[in-house]
């Protein structure tokens, strides 16, 4: 398969679909598709961020040695909301290395304090706190806060993810 040409065949969850199946469990057609996903051009790189994520769900372990290029691409700041959405996501589906764990809790602190971050990309920010909250309970307060702060102003979306959150808290 021309994975990169069968991403901008169109953007559909078949055609999503069909590219995870195509990856599979394989280390390296998971590497091919990472790469779009992160060196391509913009389209090429949003329409990857998709298939990306449902591969992790499916097969946590292969994103394993690809981590430190994910958490350096989330640290820039132009990157597509696809990218956020779906690398926030796929954090909540594995077991991120204690080396990443300062990283991941700034990040999403980050956005599900920002106002203008995406409904998405904050309810899989909490989600991934809450992850790390079992093993960092001090982080709990600040969690907390900033549901309790930005409860009014958020979406329903964020309002039911953090409904969860906070009986789980």
């Amino acid at each position: 398969m021309d994975l990169r040409a069968q991403l901008l065949k169109e953007h559909s969850k078949a055609n999503c679909l069909k590219v995870v199946k195509w990856v599979g469990n394989s280390p390296e057609r998971f590497a091919e598709l990472f790469e779009l996903f992160l060196k391509d051009e913009y389209r090429v790189v949003q329409l990857a961020a998709w298939p990306v994520s449902y591969v992790i769900e499916a097969h946590p372990s292969l994103i394993r040695k690809h981590l430190p290029a994910l958490f350096k691409n989330l640290e820039r700041t132009d990157t597509h909301p696809s990218v956020r959405r779906n690398s926030i996501r796929l954090m909540q589906h594995i077991e991120i290395p204690e080396k990443y764990h300062g990283v991941a809790m700034n990040l999403c602190f980050e956005y599900i304090s920002d106002p203008k971050e995406k409904a998405a990309v904050k309810a899989f920010s909490l989600t991934v706190l809450e992850n790390l909250s079992k093993q960092y309970p001090e982080i709990k307060p600040e969690l907390k806060a900033i549901i309790e702060d930005r409860w009014d102003s958020e979406t329903p979306a964020f309002r039911s993810r953090a409904k969860k959150i906070m009986a789980l808290l």
